[in-house]
């Protein structure tokens, strides 16, 4: 099969965009060589190997690495994926720009992806957000430290610069006292209760007559 080997080697982790260690997986793996020929890279005209085709990758376990593969190798013939030249064009246009945030999250889980530029540009501003060091991002991204450590500096203005454009909330101020500030009379304490006096009898009053014997 054209650009299709049985290497079946596990991935080595070296940084590369011709990582084929997924054919063995794929539906079309051990088909006859003239077979695959005529069913993946049928005419423009031959509908029914096309359709033999998408029906082929439709039931594939690892149709969408078949896709990358073919779009980040730029192979712009046959069918891969489940899409013919014409149908993967405009994947072939827009690809530096196509964000997938499952390959930046397996970016983050150790797995060595082909990152388009856009997402390497999220790679690189989650790296700031997470506390990753110079040394680090240089290692995973293989680029110089100087390199990574002004990437992370632009990374760092952008944060800056956004939280500046749409403000960042601050806490609250206590209230100051309205009457103080208006230069009215302080508010007084509620008085003590006073205690009530009740009128005790005089000692001049004379005393009440009793029965006569």
């Amino acid at each position: 099969m054209r650009h299709i080997t049985t290497h079946d080697a596990p991935p080595t982790g070296l940084r590369g965009i011709g990582d084929t260690n997924w054919h063995t997986r794929g539906a079309c793996h051990g088909m006859d060589i003239e077979d695959a020929e005529a069913v993946f890279f049928p005419g423009p005209r031959d509908h029914e190997d096309i359709a033999e085709a998408k029906e082929l990758c439709g039931w594939c376990p690892v149709q969408r690495d078949c896709l990358d593969f073919a779009l980040e190798n730029v192979l712009k013939e046959g069918v891969w994926g489940g899409l013919t030249e014409a149908e993967r064009r405009p994947l072939h246009d827009g690809l530096a720009q196509r964000l997938d945030y499952r390959r930046v999250m397996a970016f983050f889980r150790g797995r060595d992806v082909h990152l388009t530029e856009a997402e390497r540009q999220v790679v690189i501003d989650h790296a700031y957000v997470r506390g990753w060091s110079p040394y680090r991002l240089a290692a995973a991204l293989q680029i110089s430290r100087k390199h990574a450590r002004d990437l992370l500096r632009q990374s760092a203005n952008k944060v800056l610069d956004r939280d500046r454009t749409y403000g960042v909330p601050r806490p609250k101020k206590r209230r100051k006292n309205t009457h103080q500030e208006a230069g009215g009379p302080a508010p007084t304490k509620p008085c003590a209760q006073q205690p009530v006096h009740h009128p005790t009898a005089s000692a001049t009053t004379p005393a009440s007559l009793g029965k006569a014997a």
